[in-house]
């Protein structure tokens, strides 16, 4: 096996498995872990990974995009706590897009259900999550289902919700750095989240640690766009002040 069929055998491993390690990849490709850490660092130069200690895990790109089910499974404890500052955040707002993605469908189970609220959403999960609640009326954008994630993209939805002035927005990314804004692996899920951007009057981004530093396909965003980014203490204190020099609050739980 040369060099390039290697990376490209961590990559897939990578991808199916949704992180690797340096010792585990040197058992099974039988080179050193440093031939691997080079090989990491080849994958990582080219935006397909992001390195951690002692291994790496994959990045989200136009080729690549993890499903609604695998995300159910990984940081869950970090997104339920992200969920609920998000729903703390609330304030007034009465209009409420919730986007697609397993963070966001926490925070719809989080939203309060003691008072009337609308929510806009392309989740189905979301969307039916909130149906039965009494004092929730739930707007679904029509159009095209992606079955990865569950959510309707297309001009459908675009121009439905381009119908709105919604009051507060919870956006979510595959990716989020300083200097290429905020990304997703889709042009259809980036003009959902585009439109979504225009049509409210607040927006807040939810993400875990690892979107940080991340960047995939489809620019939608800038940092400054939001009034405040909910993560988790995965990322830095001086990470995380580097991005509110950008305009938004950083609120790390």
């Amino acid at each position: 096996m040369d060099t390039e069929q290697r990376r490209r055998g961590i990559l897939e491993t990578a991808r199916e498995e949704g992180a690797v390690e340096v010792n585990g990849l040197a058992g099974r490709f039988r080179v050193a872990k440093e031939t691997i850490r080079r090989d990491l660092h080849a994958l990582e130069e080219h935006g397909l990974v992001r390195r951690t200690h002692g291994g790496a895990y994959p990045v989200e790109s136009a080729g690549f995009e993890t499903t609604l089910a695998f995300r159910t499974t990984r940081h869950v404890p970090q997104k339920a706590r992200i969920a609920a500052a998000a729903a703390e955040s609330v304030g007034d707002a009465e209009t409420v897009f919730v986007d697609e993605g397993f963070t966001p469908q926490l925070v719809a189970e989080a939203l309060p259900r003691d008072r009337p609220l609308t929510v806009v959403t392309a989740s189905l999960a979301v969307a039916s999550g909130l149906a039965g609640t009494e004092q929730t009326s739930v707007l679904l954008l029509g159009g095209r289902v992606r079955g990865g994630t569950m959510a309707t993209v297309d001009h459908w939805a675009t121009r439905m919700l381009a119908g709105f002035v919604i009051d507060l927005a919870f956006v979510g990314a595959n990716g989020i750095s300083r200097e290429h804004g905020l990304t997703t692996p889709d042009p259809a899920v980036g003009e959902v989240k585009a439109q979504a951007m225009r049509s409210a009057r607040r927006r807040v981004f939810l993400g875990i640690h690892t979107k940080f530093g991340a960047v995939s396909f489809c620019r939608f965003a800038d940092v400054g766009d939001f009034e405040a980014i909910i993560t988790d203490t995965g990322l830095p204190a001086a990470e995380a002040q580097r991005y509110s020099l950008l305009g938004p609050q950083v609120i790390r739980v």
